[in-house]
């Protein structure tokens, strides 16, 4: 490889942090200095990112978060939260989908729980201490980054004629804030205030405080305010009223919980990702597919028409199975140990042609039992509409400004123990729904992304988890211990970008800056998890840096290339730590300029 990057890899010994925000990035790292752990600084930054990216995450969203305990074995903490006890197919008579804003696309709100339960299990500080950080941006202000102005400007006739507690927050006396301006959310600030306030009511207990802050969340005032707010109708974007279903009661009936994560040796290495109630398992096919089929051992070279190739095939096939048996395994029996064994790697590889790209990929069948038939809803838009993870206007057709999907955030962390986390917040962004004005933060949509078949395994039903595409992941080695976190937003390409990335580690490029600054590709080519659900059939995206001998190769082998534009596909984010020398490294990528890694 030329060797080539945007920005040095840090390493250190004492703890690193890389994020999709800087704030963020500093933020856990001022924890760490005032002596937090992994754990502390991973919550701090994500609530950080509720404030300063609030195009593409909030408090009433979610995140899934897999972590080692130094010692012990990774597990997943899931903050997606449920459907609605009263969220039935029979609820949305009339519609083929579920619409991509507005309430009656609303889950529990899961972050929260997740954060402060992590804290409360893993963590060494207070309520008051992982929340001051991100209080103080909402109270001071944060830059304006050109993207959250983009997405106001968009928004601001759904602000102004319908969502006023939105526009209270993002219209501030009427203006539109403009790129390197200063936004602030005092609602949000009071908000989570009151939640320390009550959390230290509680007594000089720490854990005893993070349990009150819980009850405060989800049984106290906050779910009080959202029942309230729901208790009559809410218009969309369109200005017309909706019954959500999503109640205060809902609300107190869930709660974030562990569980072991599903994983797939590759050479030396295991790689942990969530279950099959989020899209990781994809990541664990394809590496499988991909060992089979040798991809990767160039990776060394730079970037391979073949290598590109083979890894956009591989793709195809994890995702049509994603669609074909994906679901939360709660509710459906999903074929999770057939999906990601060496014998089924080996006859889904055998689909891939090294020289014509594979138009109509369909999932297998690992257990011998007829996969779901995803239906088919042919994009009517450039593919370069779903590459970027950025809010995108939808056909007119569709309905409203807010018909778009929003992006995702990332963090990872590591300190000198070996404690290492790894989460994705999203959801709840700015776009989904008003802004209950008691609060000062909308509710997520993440109820989207279930289809409306019962045949489905991702079909609708009380109290279910949508199945997501949010997705970090953790490494180890052998004998145990975590060696890399990673992850990026991107909606469906998530489970690509960081699967292109992880190659190129797992095969031997050692900069963890050059890795992330590799050109990227991904594609569209089976159902989005995002309304309206679109395919794109035969779309292989592609930045620039490709190479154009490359690009024309790909279309001589049938695929349907589009070019990006360069340095916009994905922005990754990822710490290591050596077991042996306790050597800690991290990168975050320079796309978008803004995300960071900090550390010594």
């Amino acid at each position: 490889m030329s060797g080539f990057t945007t920005r040095p890899q840090l390493r250190g010994d004492f703890g690193m942090i890389a994020s999709t925000h800087w704030l963020a990035s500093a933020t856990g790292m001022s924890v760490l200095e005032r002596g937090g752990n992994a754990f502390d600084a991973a919550v701090a930054a994500g609530f950080t990112l509720q404030i300063v990216e609030p195009h593409l995450n909030g408090p009433g969203g979610e995140v899934p978060i897999i972590f080692q305990a130094a010692g012990r074995a990774p597990r997943v903490l899931c903050g997606q939260g449920v459907s609605p006890a009263a969220a039935t197919i029979e609820a949305f008579a009339g519609r083929d989908r579920i619409p991509g804003s507005g309430v009656l696309a609303a889950t529990v709100p899961g972050s929260f729980d997740a954060w402060m339960l992590l804290l409360r299990d893993h963590g060494t500080m207070s309520v008051r201490q992982v929340l001051d950080h991100a209080i103080g941006l909402a109270e001071r202000g944060y830059p304006v980054l050109p993207r959250i102005a983009a997405a106001i400007e968009n928004l601001r006739p759904v602000f102004s004629e319908h969502w006023a507690g939105s526009a209270s927050v993002y219209l501030p006396h009427g203006v539109l804030p403009t790129a390197g301006s200063r936004l602030n959310n005092p609602l949000l600030a009071a908000t989570y205030r009151r939640i320390v306030a009550e959390a230290e009511a509680a007594g000089g207990d720490r854990e005893a405080q993070i349990d009150a802050a819980r009850r405060a969340w989800s049984q106290g005032f906050v779910a009080e305010a959202v029942g309230a707010f729901l208790a009559k109708p809410v218009v969309n974007g369109r200005g017309e009223p909706e019954r959500a279903l999503l109640t205060a009661a809902d609300m107190a009936d869930w709660s974030a919980s562990y569980e072991d994560p599903a994983s797939v040796t590759y050479g030396h290495h295991t790689v942990h990702k969530t279950g099959p109630w989020g899209q990781g398992p994809t990541m664990l096919q394809q590496l499988r597919m991909a060992e089979v089929l040798g991809l990767g051992s160039d990776v060394r070279e730079g970037v391979g028409v073949d290598f590109v190739h083979g890894v956009t095939e591989v793709a195809k096939l994890a995702f049509a199975d994603r669609e074909g048996w994906y679901g939360d395994p709660d509710f459906v029996d999903v074929p999770i140990d057939g999906l990601l064994s060496s014998g089924y790697a080996e006859e889904r590889a055998r689909l891939v042609d090294r020289e014509r790209s594979l138009l109509d990929p369909r999932a297998g069948s690992p257990d011998g039992r007829p996969p779901f038939d995803t239906p088919l809803y042919l994009a009517d838009e450039t593919p370069g509409d779903r590459t970027t993870g950025e809010p995108t206007v939808r056909n007119a057709a569709i309905g409203s400004p807010t018909d778009h999907r929003g992006d995702t955030c990332h963090v990872d962390v590591v300190d000198a123990d070996g404690n290492m986390v790894s989460a994705t917040p999203s959801g709840g962004w700015l776009s989904s729904s008003p802004v209950i004005p008691e609060l000062g933060f909308p509710l997520g949509t993440r109820a989207q992304m279930f289809w409306l078949d019962p045949a489905s395994p991702n079909s609708l039903a009380p109290r279910k988890r949508p199945r997501t595409t949010l997705s970090p992941t953790l490494v180890t080695r052998e004998g145990g211990q975590a060696v890399l976190a990673i992850g990026t937003p991107g909606g469906d390409q998530q489970d690509q970008w960081t699967t292109t990335a992880l190659l190129r580690v797992l095969n031997g490029v050692d900069d963890l800056q050059e890795v992330l600054d590799t050109p990227m590709f991904h594609t569209n080519a089976f159902a989005s998890s995002f309304h309206p659900r679109e395919t794109i059939p035969g779309d292989l995206t592609v930045e620039p840096g490709v190479g154009e001998e490359n690009i024309e190769e790909l279309r001589r082998r049938g695929h349907r290339v589009q070019v990006a534009a360069p340095w916009s596909l994905g922005r990754l984010a990822a710490v290591a730590r050596d077991p042996e020398t306790g050597e800690l490294r991290a990168a975050a990528d320079a796309r978008v300029m803004q995300g960071y890694a900090a550390g010594r």
